[in-house]
């Protein structure tokens, strides 16, 4: 992407809160995770968050079972990949839960005020929540700051709609585990596309970004197609369960996907594209990783 597009996502996870310091944050799924480093560093002023948080984890044993590895995670956190002076960084993330939870074990009279920071942010998404129409205006804004043009714009809101009237469809029709929904999903996309998310993924040099956020105009209008096509199948078919919502989401998808080949026939060209909305940079550097 352009540099202008660094600038908007730079500004987008990185907010002022204590003389200068900011905390650097993602908007993930709706909702925002912040970089736990960030948070020590601003509330402590230690020169390594990371070790500090090491320490508090060896003294608050709740906090230490909440990041350990197979442990019980009430909120599992999420890897940012971030440019540092020292180049591009992982850094790991948690969501105003998580951060709320962190800034428990700080015994820090910094904390107060974040506390009313996050607090803020919080009410900001439940005012999103009494208000959709809120969330879905600032999600088109956060779409247009990063550089999509206004059709795109439309067509993944579209998206975004068509997709919770399936997820509903599927919660009245017995689908309950969060992992069914997954392997819902990956059924119509692979029955729409030929391939599976994950290897979408790929093909588009893609890690932890979200798939949708980075598909074409074509892709986009597949995705659609193949999703509301398993809605209308499910409730036609009256689908109850997993096995029989898992049947619908193969034929739903396979609408898309019939669609898809005739019109690669026609133009000679694949809908499926390794286009992205990645910076310059973040390509670069993944294609240097891959050799």
């Amino acid at each position: 992407m352009t540099a202008a597009y660094r600038k908007v996502l730079n500004m987008d996870r990185k907010i002022a809160v204590f003389k200068g310091k900011g905390i650097r944050r993602t908007l993930y799924k709706n909702e925002w995770w912040f970089v736990i480093n960030d948070v020590i560093e601003t509330l402590t002023d230690s020169n390594d968050p990371a070790q500090y948080f090491k320490r508090l984890k060896q003294r608050d044993e709740e906090l230490a079972k909440l990041t350990a590895k197979g442990g019980v995670q009430f909120v599992p956190p999420l890897t940012l990949e971030v440019e540092t002076s020292g180049g591009w960084q992982k850094m790991y993330c948690w969501n105003t839960e998580g951060i709320f939870r962190l800034i428990q074990s700080i015994p820090s009279p910094k904390a107060e005020p974040f506390k009313r920071w996050l607090a803020k942010v919080g009410y900001e998404r439940v005012q999103e929540i009494e208000d959709p129409e809120l969330a879905t205006k600032r999600t088109r804004m956060l779409y247009k700051l990063k550089g999509y043009s206004e059709n795109w714009i439309e067509k993944r809101m579209r998206g975004i709609a068509i997709r919770e009237e399936l997820t509903d469809e599927w919660k009245k029709r017995e689908v309950e585990k969060p992992k069914e929904y997954e392997i819902l999903t990956a059924e119509i996309a692979k029955a729409a596309f030929g391939v599976t998310p994950s290897a979408h993924k790929k093909i588009k040099g893609l890690e932890r970004e979200n798939l949708r956020d980075h598909m074409t105009d074509l892709e986009l209008i597949f995705s659609m197609l193949g999703e509301a096509s398993t809605t209308e199948i499910a409730r036609t078919g009256d689908a109850r369960g997993f096995p029989e919502n898992r049947r619908a989401a193969v034929k739903g998808g396979g609408v898309a996907g019939k669609a898809r080949k005739d019109l690669e026939e026609k133009t000679g060209k694949r809908v499926v594209s390794r286009e992205n909305y990645l910076t310059e940079s973040e390509s670069r550097k993944r294609l240097e990783r891959k050799e």
